[in-house]
Protein backbone atom coordinates (compact mmCIF):
# COMPACT_ATOMS: atom_id res chain seq x y z
CA UNK A 1 0.00 0.00 0.00
CA UNK A 2 1.05 3.48 -0.82
CA UNK A 3 0.19 5.88 1.81
CA UNK A 4 -1.65 9.26 0.91
CA UNK A 5 -0.19 12.20 1.55
CA UNK A 6 -1.41 15.92 1.75
CA UNK A 7 0.43 19.27 2.91
CA UNK A 8 -3.21 20.98 3.73
CA UNK A 9 -3.22 22.40 7.41
CA UNK A 10 -4.37 25.69 8.54
CA UNK A 11 -3.39 27.56 11.27
CA UNK A 12 -5.13 27.60 14.19
CA UNK A 13 -3.56 29.82 16.46
CA UNK A 14 -0.54 31.87 15.54
CA UNK A 15 2.16 31.23 18.41
CA UNK A 16 5.76 31.10 19.52
CA UNK A 17 5.48 27.92 22.07
CA UNK A 18 8.81 26.93 23.05
CA UNK A 19 7.48 23.75 23.55
CA UNK A 20 3.68 23.17 22.33
CA UNK A 21 2.26 19.79 23.69
CA UNK A 22 -0.88 18.14 24.71
CA UNK A 23 -3.59 18.78 22.17
CA UNK A 24 -6.93 17.61 23.85
CA UNK A 25 -10.59 18.29 22.97
CA UNK A 26 -12.61 19.38 25.99
CA UNK A 27 -16.10 18.70 24.72
CA UNK A 28 -17.69 20.29 27.49
CA UNK A 29 -16.58 23.57 27.00
CA UNK A 30 -16.70 23.66 23.67
CA UNK A 31 -12.54 24.05 23.18
CA UNK A 32 -9.44 23.03 22.88
CA UNK A 33 -6.79 22.81 25.60
CA UNK A 34 -3.27 23.06 24.69
CA UNK A 35 0.64 23.13 26.22
CA UNK A 36 3.64 25.23 26.09
CA UNK A 37 5.38 22.93 28.64
CA UNK A 38 8.71 24.86 28.90
CA UNK A 39 7.09 28.17 28.61
CA UNK A 40 4.51 26.84 31.76
CA UNK A 41 1.27 28.33 29.89
CA UNK A 42 -1.77 26.37 29.69
CA UNK A 43 -3.45 27.80 26.31
CA UNK A 44 -7.18 27.37 25.42
CA UNK A 45 -9.04 28.14 22.09
CA UNK A 46 -12.29 27.63 21.33
CA UNK A 47 -12.85 27.35 16.97
CA UNK A 48 -16.29 28.25 16.89
CA UNK A 49 -15.34 31.86 18.14
CA UNK A 50 -11.79 32.05 18.05
CA UNK A 51 -11.61 33.32 21.10
CA UNK A 52 -8.52 31.83 23.20
CA UNK A 53 -6.98 32.43 26.83
CA UNK A 54 -3.34 32.09 28.16
CA UNK A 55 -2.86 30.97 31.61
CA UNK A 56 0.64 31.11 33.15
CA UNK A 57 0.86 28.01 35.13
CA UNK A 58 3.62 28.42 38.54
CA UNK A 59 5.76 25.46 37.01
CA UNK A 60 6.54 23.24 33.71
CA UNK A 61 3.37 21.63 32.84
CA UNK A 62 3.16 18.52 30.83
CA UNK A 63 -0.73 17.90 29.78
CA UNK A 64 -3.94 18.97 30.96
CA UNK A 65 -7.39 17.18 30.91
CA UNK A 66 -10.64 17.78 31.42
CA UNK A 67 -12.37 16.36 34.64
CA UNK A 68 -15.39 14.30 35.36
CA UNK A 69 -16.96 16.91 37.60
CA UNK A 70 -15.16 20.06 36.27
CA UNK A 71 -11.90 21.78 36.38
CA UNK A 72 -8.63 20.28 34.80
CA UNK A 73 -6.08 17.82 36.29
CA UNK A 74 -2.79 19.16 35.46
CA UNK A 75 0.75 16.70 34.78
CA UNK A 76 3.38 19.40 36.40
CA UNK A 77 6.74 19.41 37.27
CA UNK A 78 6.47 17.94 40.74
CA UNK A 79 3.52 15.77 39.99
CA UNK A 80 -0.03 15.84 39.25
CA UNK A 81 -2.55 18.45 40.63
CA UNK A 82 -6.33 19.38 40.14
CA UNK A 83 -7.60 22.47 39.53
CA UNK A 84 -11.24 23.36 39.69
CA UNK A 85 -13.80 24.57 37.61
CA UNK A 86 -13.76 28.15 38.47
CA UNK A 87 -10.00 28.33 37.50
CA UNK A 88 -8.84 28.49 41.39
CA UNK A 89 -7.61 25.90 43.80
CA UNK A 90 -5.00 24.13 42.32
CA UNK A 91 -4.01 21.73 44.53
CA UNK A 92 -1.86 18.42 44.79
CA UNK A 93 -3.18 14.87 44.22
CA UNK A 94 0.27 13.25 43.86
CA UNK A 95 3.73 15.37 44.64
CA UNK A 96 6.38 13.38 43.66
CA UNK A 97 9.44 16.09 42.68
CA UNK A 98 12.62 14.75 41.74
CA UNK A 99 15.38 16.96 41.00
CA UNK A 100 15.88 17.15 37.69
CA UNK A 101 12.83 15.20 36.45
CA UNK A 102 10.13 17.35 34.63
CA UNK A 103 6.22 15.87 33.58
CA UNK A 104 5.61 14.93 29.72
CA UNK A 105 2.45 13.98 27.99
CA UNK A 106 -0.22 12.36 29.84
CA UNK A 107 -3.95 10.38 28.95
CA UNK A 108 -7.27 9.42 30.25
CA UNK A 109 -8.23 5.77 29.86
CA UNK A 110 -11.23 4.76 28.85
CA UNK A 111 -12.01 4.03 32.86
CA UNK A 112 -11.17 7.30 33.42
CA UNK A 113 -7.89 6.78 35.02
CA UNK A 114 -4.91 9.40 33.89
CA UNK A 115 -1.39 7.89 32.73
CA UNK A 116 0.87 10.65 33.67
CA UNK A 117 4.42 10.39 32.35
CA UNK A 118 7.89 11.61 32.96
CA UNK A 119 11.15 12.34 32.15
CA UNK A 120 14.43 14.08 32.73
CA UNK A 121 15.16 17.28 31.65
CA UNK A 122 18.73 15.77 30.70
CA UNK A 123 16.49 13.29 29.07
CA UNK A 124 18.97 10.27 30.84
CA UNK A 125 18.05 6.62 29.66
CA UNK A 126 15.69 5.70 32.55
CA UNK A 127 15.31 8.14 34.30
CA UNK A 128 11.35 8.63 33.22
CA UNK A 129 8.18 6.92 34.13
CA UNK A 130 4.74 5.87 33.19
CA UNK A 131 2.09 5.96 36.26
CA UNK A 132 -1.77 5.99 36.81
CA UNK A 133 -3.67 7.65 39.28
CA UNK A 134 -7.02 7.77 40.04
CA UNK A 135 -8.93 10.13 42.05
CA UNK A 136 -9.26 8.08 45.16
CA UNK A 137 -5.87 6.33 45.47
CA UNK A 138 -1.99 6.68 45.25
CA UNK A 139 -0.09 7.31 41.78
CA UNK A 140 0.99 3.69 40.80
CA UNK A 141 4.03 3.14 38.22
CA UNK A 142 3.45 1.07 35.60
CA UNK A 143 6.39 1.83 33.56
CA UNK A 144 9.77 2.32 34.80
CA UNK A 145 13.38 2.44 32.81
CA UNK A 146 11.43 5.06 30.67
CA UNK A 147 13.50 7.64 28.75
CA UNK A 148 11.08 10.37 27.72
CA UNK A 149 7.78 8.95 27.84
CA UNK A 150 5.32 10.49 25.44
CA UNK A 151 2.12 9.34 23.36
CA UNK A 152 -0.74 7.19 25.11
CA UNK A 153 -4.11 6.41 23.46
CA UNK A 154 -6.10 3.46 23.67
CA UNK A 155 -8.21 1.55 20.86
CA UNK A 156 -11.83 2.20 20.30
CA UNK A 157 -12.83 -0.84 22.44
CA UNK A 158 -10.35 -0.23 25.30
CA UNK A 159 -8.40 -3.67 24.60
CA UNK A 160 -5.40 -2.28 23.38
CA UNK A 161 -3.57 0.83 24.60
CA UNK A 162 -0.55 2.20 22.27
CA UNK A 163 2.68 3.74 24.09
CA UNK A 164 5.56 5.80 22.60
CA UNK A 165 9.08 6.52 24.66
CA UNK A 166 10.41 8.52 22.32
CA UNK A 167 13.99 7.59 22.01
CA UNK A 168 13.19 4.08 21.05
CA UNK A 169 11.88 4.89 17.32
CA UNK A 170 8.73 2.87 18.02
CA UNK A 171 5.33 2.74 18.61
CA UNK A 172 4.03 0.18 21.60
CA UNK A 173 0.76 -1.70 22.12
CA UNK A 174 0.47 -3.52 24.97
CA UNK A 175 -2.87 -5.65 26.13
CA UNK A 176 -5.07 -3.95 28.57
CA UNK A 177 -7.85 -5.18 30.94
CA UNK A 178 -9.31 -3.41 34.05
CA UNK A 179 -6.34 -0.79 34.07
CA UNK A 180 -3.82 -3.09 33.91
CA UNK A 181 -1.20 -3.58 30.88
CA UNK A 182 1.09 -6.84 30.30
CA UNK A 183 2.47 -7.71 26.55
CA UNK A 184 3.93 -5.02 25.37
CA UNK A 185 5.83 -5.40 22.26
CA UNK A 186 6.25 -3.01 18.97
CA UNK A 187 3.50 -2.11 17.06
CA UNK A 188 5.80 0.07 14.41
CA UNK A 189 9.11 1.17 14.15
CA UNK A 190 10.31 4.64 12.57
CA UNK A 191 12.92 4.52 10.10
CA UNK A 192 15.95 5.95 10.41
CA UNK A 193 15.53 9.73 9.34
CA UNK A 194 11.83 10.46 9.81
CA UNK A 195 12.13 11.65 12.69
CA UNK A 196 11.53 10.54 16.33
CA UNK A 197 7.54 9.42 17.24
CA UNK A 198 6.44 12.17 19.99
CA UNK A 199 2.26 12.12 20.90
CA UNK A 200 -0.43 10.18 19.33
CA UNK A 201 -4.51 9.50 19.27
CA UNK A 202 -6.41 6.61 17.80
CA UNK A 203 -9.06 7.30 15.16
CA UNK A 204 -13.04 6.02 15.57
CA UNK A 205 -11.32 3.39 13.13
CA UNK A 206 -8.55 2.28 15.27
CA UNK A 207 -6.08 3.65 13.19
CA UNK A 208 -3.33 5.44 14.94
CA UNK A 209 -2.16 8.91 14.08
CA UNK A 210 1.80 9.77 15.53
CA UNK A 211 3.52 13.47 15.44
CA UNK A 212 7.10 13.03 14.32
CA UNK A 213 9.69 15.38 16.12
CA UNK A 214 12.30 16.33 13.76
CA UNK A 215 10.26 14.22 11.25
CA UNK A 216 7.81 17.58 9.58
CA UNK A 217 4.77 14.84 9.95
CA UNK A 218 1.75 13.50 11.37
CA UNK A 219 1.33 9.98 10.03
CA UNK A 220 -1.62 7.27 10.39
CA UNK A 221 -0.91 3.73 10.61
CA UNK A 222 -4.12 1.03 10.57
CA UNK A 223 -4.54 -0.86 12.97
CA UNK A 224 -2.38 -4.03 11.30
CA UNK A 225 0.16 -0.90 11.83
CA UNK A 226 0.65 -0.08 7.84
CA UNK A 227 1.49 3.01 7.07
CA UNK A 228 -1.54 4.71 5.10
CA UNK A 229 -1.61 8.76 5.66
CA UNK A 230 0.85 11.27 5.93
CA UNK A 231 -0.10 14.77 6.56
CA UNK A 232 3.45 16.77 5.79
CA UNK A 233 4.30 19.59 7.53
CA UNK A 234 6.51 22.89 6.71
CA UNK A 235 8.10 22.98 10.30
CA UNK A 236 9.77 20.07 11.70
CA UNK A 237 9.20 19.64 15.42
CA UNK A 238 5.41 17.83 15.37
CA UNK A 239 4.88 16.96 18.89
CA UNK A 240 1.45 15.91 18.94
CA UNK A 241 -1.89 15.65 17.30
CA UNK A 242 -5.80 14.85 18.94
CA UNK A 243 -9.01 15.43 17.17
CA UNK A 244 -11.59 18.52 18.03
CA UNK A 245 -14.38 19.79 17.07
CA UNK A 246 -18.02 19.43 17.60
CA UNK A 247 -18.13 16.39 14.96
CA UNK A 248 -14.26 15.27 16.73
CA UNK A 249 -13.59 15.44 12.38
CA UNK A 250 -10.60 18.18 12.70
CA UNK A 251 -6.94 17.07 13.57
CA UNK A 252 -5.20 19.50 15.71
CA UNK A 253 -1.58 19.53 15.73
CA UNK A 254 0.65 21.01 18.00
CA UNK A 255 4.36 22.05 17.15
CA UNK A 256 7.68 23.59 19.01
CA UNK A 257 10.13 26.68 18.59
CA UNK A 258 12.91 25.26 20.76
CA UNK A 259 16.67 23.92 19.41
CA UNK A 260 15.71 24.99 15.81
CA UNK A 261 18.02 27.16 14.10
CA UNK A 262 15.81 29.08 11.88
CA UNK A 263 12.13 28.97 13.23
CA UNK A 264 9.44 28.62 10.26
CA UNK A 265 6.91 31.20 10.78
CA UNK A 266 4.74 28.63 11.94
CA UNK A 267 6.85 26.38 14.26
CA UNK A 268 4.82 27.11 18.09
CA UNK A 269 1.90 27.52 16.26
CA UNK A 270 -1.13 25.23 16.65
CA UNK A 271 -2.26 23.91 13.44
CA UNK A 272 -5.64 21.80 12.34
CA UNK A 273 -6.20 19.62 9.34
CA UNK A 274 -10.07 20.43 8.84
CA UNK A 275 -11.78 16.96 8.03
CA UNK A 276 -8.88 14.67 8.70
CA UNK A 277 -11.19 11.78 10.03
CA UNK A 278 -13.12 11.19 13.03
CA UNK A 279 -12.17 10.99 16.48
CA UNK A 280 -13.22 8.99 19.58
CA UNK A 281 -14.60 10.72 22.33
CA UNK A 282 -12.03 11.04 25.14
CA UNK A 283 -13.64 10.36 28.88
CA UNK A 284 -12.76 12.66 31.66
CA UNK A 285 -10.43 12.07 34.58
CA UNK A 286 -12.70 10.54 37.36
CA UNK A 287 -10.89 13.12 40.18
Amino acid sequence: MTATRTTAYEVAVRAEATLGEGPTWDAAAGRLLWLDILGARLHTYDPATGRRTVRVVDQHVGAAKPRAGGGLVLNLRDGVALLDADGEGLRWLHHEPVPGRRANDAAVAPDGSLWAGTMRYDEAPGGGTLSRLTGAGPAEVVLDDVTVSNGTGWSPDGRLMYYIDSPTRRVDVLDHVDGRVSGRRPFVEIEDGAGFPDGLTVDAEGCVWVALWDGAAVRRYTPAGVLDRVVELPTPRVTACAFGGADLTDLYITTARVGLDAPHPVAGSLLVVPGAGRGVAQPAFDG
